[in-house]
């Protein structure tokens, strides 16, 4: 009985994990490897074939992305998630396909200039089309086998509608071994989503750790605190763009625009318009606005049964055409664009930078991956290039960090403290590779035991030991933003993570030597500000 990791290992994105059993091998997730992550044009480091099963946690492309070259390479198996994920699995992938093609296109385009050959796309629409008609549906709380000696079951993750904690029992030589796989949890008292469920046992946990090293900073009110931030750039004439992801993140912005807009929280453009620009965006919306019976929260079922829509108001268009996203830089009328993709290093969104960053405010509501054009942007890039241009930054950046879809470093501790007994080890995964290494080092402290595993580490789980060490990928370097930072630079970085190191371990000092440490902090700062 052995798992191995072929994704998310000292990365954000790219999940992929085989557990193997009873001459059985099972993917959990195969996701796309995105931004800095991504290494050997997202090849799989396995063959296709000799997969028989995939449990998806949820269809955020890092977590899905693959699963049609995965097919297109041979897969024959079942792949298995929920009924709202098989949903949005159906337009996601199909999205996914199109970029691919497009970007292939484009290659080809400059390529043939060039006399370069051609390039193939990572997989096709087509390829899509046979992943999509593959997927089976379980709903939450189904106890059911899988094959012989692997029993499965979905627990809500509260990350995103459908998303799940997926737990296997695997009974191997007589010997069975529950393994629980966190997919991506949920930040608690979130729109529209239920808060994640807990476990109570596992031998193994593989868990995620986005937010691992530092908590959220929720406002008292997500409505108030966007409101008064949409006033503000309003006032001064200019639009508010917000890079968002299509699934999951739109539709949250909308449920708070729609309070927004019902309780009159905007005073100096009270019927603002809100452009949702993402195809999508646009089609997950409608399945949003379905059937979501056994996965909404109690909140959004009152709005329900009151008579009124979670995602719709006065003023919303939802654009389609590329001529109609064009139209929107035409118009000087202020205006919020939301636009995918999230981290702004593909879509529509790319074209809407490069006409505000010099004149607008903008402002994420979602994880920036390392490498990434919103990373770039939320560090201060004085200029990216965007379309082979070089683009100033005079905009307006906000991170506005209420938002968040994923748990932070508290309430992580909180979900995997609630198992008992505590696991045999835990797998810290889906994190940059320095919150991996901190995170896992935090739960050790605690009495957990725990790691961050390399890529391609191969784990035995009847013996509790690592067969294989696995490997550390070269960072990919990235391009057309800031230049790369100095030496004394980096020497800061290092020292904010130490410092970082510091205050995790001095949890359970005395009140008046925590109170003292953050003086010293504070002072600090306030000499830089």
């Amino acid at each position: 009985m052995k798992l191995t990791f072929f994704g998310a290992a000292h990365a954000v994105t790219g999940s992929c994990h085989c557990l193997e059993v009873g001459g059985k091998k099972i993917l959990i997730d195969c996701g796309l490897q995105q931004g800095r992550d991504e290494h050997d044009e997202n090849a799989l480091d396995f063959s296709p074939g000799y997969i028989d099963y995939v449990l998806v946690t949820h269809a955020h492309i890092d977590h899905s992305g693959r699963l049609p070259l995965l097919v297109k390479q041979g897969f024959h198996g079942r792949i298995l998630t929920t009924g709202l994920t098989a949903e949005l699995l159906s337009v996601m992938l199909r999205d996914s396909a199109h970029i691919q093609e497009g970007d292939a296109n484009w290659h080809n385009q400059k390529g043939k200039r060039a006399g370069l050959p051609p390039v193939e796309p990572l997989y096709t629409l087509m390829d899509a089309e046979e992943a999509i008609q593959m997927l089976e549906t379980v709903e939450y709380g189904w106890l059911f086998d899988l094959c012989e000696g692997v029993k499965v079951r979905f627990t809500d993750a509260g990350h995103l509608l459908g998303s799940s904690c997926v737990e296997i029992w695997a009974t191997e030589n007589g010997v069975t071994k529950k393994i629980v796989f966190s997919g991506d949890l949920g930040n608690e008292a979130q729109p529209i989503i239920r808060d994640p469920s807990f476990v109570d046992e596992a031998d193994y946990v593989v868990m995620e750790s986005t937010y691992g090293d530092r908590n959220h900073e929720p406002p008292e009110s997500y409505a108030g605190a966007l409101a008064d931030l949409i006033d503000e750039v309003f006032a001064k004439g200019g639009n508010i763009v917000i890079p968002s992801f299509a699934v999951g993140r739109t539709q949250e912005l909308l449920y708070y625009l729609r309070e927004i807009k019902r309780d009159g929280l905007v005073q100096s453009l009270p019927s603002f318009k809100v452009y949702v620009d993402s195809p999508l965006a646009s089609e997950a919306t409608k399945i949003y606005s379905g059937n979501l019976k056994g996965y909404l929260d109690d909140d959004a079922i009152a709005v329900i049964q009151g008579g009124e829509n979670l995602f719709t108001f006065p003023g919303l268009t939802l654009t389609q055409s590329t001529e109609e996203s064009r139209a929107l830089n035409d118009d000087k009328t202020p205006k919020i664009i939301i636009s995918a993709s999230g981290m702004c290093d593909a879509g529509r969104i790319r074209h809407h930078l490069k006409h505000n960053l010099w004149r607008a405010a903008i402002v994420f509501v979602g994880y920036q991956g390392e490498g990434t054009l919103g990373r770039r942007l939320l560090e201060g890039a004085k200029s990216v290039k965007l379309f082979g241009e070089e683009i100033a930054v005079r905009a307006k950046v906000v991170n506005f960090k209420g938002l968040s879809s994923h748990a932070d470093r508290d309430h992580l501790l909180e979900w995997v403290e609630h198992f008992a007994p505590r696991p045999q080890q835990v797998f810290v995964v889906h994190g940059d590779q320095e919150v991996t290494e901190l995170f896992a080092n935090d739960l050790n402290q605690r009495g957990i035991p725990a790691h961050a595993p390399l890529y391609e580490e191969v784990y035995d789980l009847m013996t509790n030991c690592m067969l294989a060490k696995g490997v550390a990928l070269e960072v990919k370097r990235t391009t057309g933003g800031a230049s790369a930072p100095s030496a004394a630079y980096v020497r800061l970085q290092d020292v904010s993570r130490s410092l970082a190191d510091l205050i995790s371990r001095s949890r359970g000092r005395s009140n008046k030597d925590l109170a003292k440490l953050a003086d010293q902090i504070k002072l600090v700062m306030e000499k830089w500000e």
